[in-house]
């Protein structure tokens, strides 16, 4: 599974940079140093990592003025393309952007990556200044006021949100919301409030629900993907707790953890679909559970 990370520690910078500098400096023949500048002190950092602890996508972001966030410096590895990393990263950026209260967000595109972020929401606003002296470039906007930009499929989150209120009490109690989907990822929030222990910590059976929850909302939103209905039934459930939540309870979940396909459903059998769910406090991951899932054929009338 792949999950967004923040470079904190000097070895983590040292990776994060060493990546940038391959991807966008070192094509074109730059020297090692050329891929920092002026404003890396004031940016939010996020990167990729794979398993065995390689970066593989990046993404910075910094305010131009309060009400205007810059994105730069995104790059993917080739050999992860087409994986939903660039939406990933820009997903976490995208957040960071909100957090400090930007309105809008920017980005100076060449012409090979308009159709991505075009596919993210962003808009052609004018021409940029070129790139290295050489690479054309375009200003596309992207408006952070509107809450669908952050949702794929707008429509399906919003019922998805409404079964949870309305099917299952608990995920309104526990102030649990659909944050973002991309269509790759999906992104819940819990209130801590709601949820809190005499130590001032979640309760572990709230992040348990958390967990649960959001898992099953990636195989509602999955089965809308397709064209399918089913009705989703909790088989099993593990989780691993290391440390406690003391701020803000998220959960994310990534189609690249699912072990499983609809085919049985498409047979009007019963079908498993495993997943793995990943809770953080903020940014930093506290434990991850594994679900086992059960997509039932629905009943004709």
């Amino acid at each position: 599974m792949y999950k967004v990370d923040k470079p904190i520690t000097a070895e983590d910078f040292d990776k994060y940079f060493q990546f940038r500098w391959e991807m966008l400096r070192k094509p074109w023949n730059y020297p090692e140093g050329s891929e920092k500048d002026e404003y890396e002190q004031v940016s939010e950092h996020r990167m990729v990592l794979n398993t065995k602890g390689d970066v593989v996508a990046i993404g910075r972001v910094h305010l131009n003025t309060s009400e205007e966030a810059q994105l730069r410096h995104m790059a993917v590895a080739p050999d992860v393309q087409g994986k939903g990393l660039g939406r990933l990263v820009l997903s976490a950026l995208e957040a960071v952007a909100r957090q400090q209260g930007a309105e809008r967000m920017v980005t100076n595109s060449r012409e090979l990556s308009m159709p991505f972020f075009s596919a993210c929401g962003f808009e052609i606003e004018k021409e940029a200044s070129t790139e290295l002296g050489k690479l054309k470039r375009h200003q596309m906007v992207k408006k952070l006021t509107n809450p669908s930009n952050i949702l794929l499929h707008p429509d399906w989150c919003k019922e998805l949100q409404d079964t949870w209120y309305e099917d299952i009490p608990i995920t309104e109690q526990m102030g649990i919301k659909l944050e973002q989907y991309s269509g790759m990822t999906l992104e819940t929030h819990a209130s801590l409030n709601k949820n809190i222990n005499l130590h001032g910590t979640m309760f572990a059976g709230s992040i348990f629900s958390l967990a649960t929850l959001t898992g099953w909302g990636m195989i509602f939103l999955q089965l809308k993907e397709k064209g399918l209905e089913g009705e989703i039934v909790l088989g099993d459930g593990d989780i691993h707790y290391h440390k406690p939540i003391t701020m803000q309870p998220k959960a994310i979940c990534n189609i690249e953890t699912f072990n499983g396909n609809f085919d049985n459903l498409r047979k009007k059998k019963k079908n498993q679909i495993k997943l793995q769910v990943d809770i953080l406090d903020g940014d930093n991951p506290v434990a991850e559970f594994r679900g086992v899932f059960w997509v039932l054929p629905k009943k004709t009338s």
